[in-house]
């Protein structure tokens, strides 16, 4: 649990350019179009994990400014780390507010988190992180369903380096 920052300029495109500069007012009807336009954001967040096929028992996402508050209950550590990384790798969002619990902890490391810069391939992370270069399928394991090719990553990408087993 905690919070995890994100490269906000970086990631999936989710929003239209409307809903990613959303206003910020405080006025009340312009507060009460901004909530609605947060809840539909939010929305739309929650179907992208559950479209990536990431099981979250009793899933709820909102959003404060650029920060996903995230809840509910997964079966892993490696699980809840996906979850984070699905909802963080969208443009226009800054930080992930974890607030999910493991059902059934196990004795499982978590995870290094790693920030894709620009002329990295799995390849050389793998070689950075595991001494191997033809160790970058346990890196492209690690986050699928996020990633659907190991040729497909981009810098600000935020991606999970499981320990090596």
């Amino acid at each position: 649990m905690g919070i995890f920052s994100f490269l906000k300029n970086a990631g999936a495109k989710l929003f239209s350019k409307e809903e990613e500069a959303a206003p910020k007012t405080t006025a009340t009807a312009d507060k009460a179009a901004a909530d609605a336009f947060a809840r539909q954001k939010a929305a739309l967040l929650k179907s992208a994990v559950e479209g990536l096929g990431l099981n979250v028992k009793g899933l709820t996402v909102e959003l404060q400014d650029d920060t996903v508050i995230v809840s509910g209950e997964v079966s892993s550590q490696a699980e809840r780390e996906k979850v984070i990384l699905a909802l963080g790798n969208v443009t226009g969002i800054a930080a992930v507010d974890d607030r999910l619990t493991v059902s059934a902890p196990e004795p499982e490391p978590e995870a290094q988190f790693y920030e894709v810069q620009k002329g990295d391939s799995l390849s050389k992370i793998a070689k950075q992180f595991y001494g191997n270069a033809m160790k970058y399928p346990v890196i492209f394991e690690a986050n699928k369903p996020m990633l659907k090719d190991p040729d497909l990553i981009y810098p600000g990408q935020m991606l999970r380096i499981p320990p090596l087993a």
